[in-house]
């Protein structure tokens, strides 16, 4: 399995929306339990500051975690989840590049017609509804860790255009960038 490339405060992101689309591509552990978790889990969520993260169920022990019994990390996984994995990665490397559904075809060493089907049966979402649901999520990254322009952040994130980034950042997260900054910003300074 490849390495997912995300920041921690991307990690964290997913953690605290229960996604179950990064089950088995990285692991959530609580140094003040000794407990780690997949990203969907929905116990209580821990403080920030007492969470790592790793990327195999292995690395986690050997840091001395035990498995949760809520969401049970050890349960083995299908061979498919491979797959969607391999698709992760490679958006996450190549989320600001235009991407053809033969190069992501190319890279998992499957068909693009098996990728599409399998992909959408796997996560219910198309490849191209992942791709912007994971370009959104590094604008809104950028958003709240950067001061760059909203055109800048939507050409650096993967955006061909502005419009587009616009509409799909509400179609998303609910807000225009420019709000979801300020809303951002307002929960900070509280």
């Amino acid at each position: 399995m490849q390495i997912l490339t995300m920041t921690f405060d991307e990690k964290w992101e997913q953690v605290l929306q229960c996604n179950g689309n990064y089950d088995g591509m990285f692991y959530t552990a609580v140094k003040t339990t000794k407990i780690y978790c997949r990203p969907s889990c929905r116990s209580r969520k821990p403080k920030k500051e007492n969470v790592e993260f790793y990327d195999t169920r292995e690395e986690a022990k050997d840091a001395g975690f035990r498995a949760c019994k809520r969401c049970q990390p050890d349960a083995p996984f299908s061979p498919q989840l491979t797959l969607v994995s391999t698709v992760f990665d490679y958006f996450h490397k190549h989320y600001n590049e235009r991407i053809k559904l033969q190069d992501i075809a190319d890279h998992a060493g499957v068909s693009m017609y098996y990728l599409e089907r399998f992909f959408k049966k796997e996560t219910r979402k198309t490849l191209n509804e992942m791709l912007e649901i994971i370009r959104i999520d590094k604008a809104a990254s950028l958003l709240k860790s950067t001061d760059k322009t909203n055109l800048e952040i939507c050409y650096e994130a993967g955006f061909q255009s502005p419009s587009n980034f616009y509409k799909s950042f509400r179609k998303v997260k609910g807000f225009t960038p420019s709000d979801y900054r300020k809303r951002f910003q307002e929960t900070t300074i509280q």
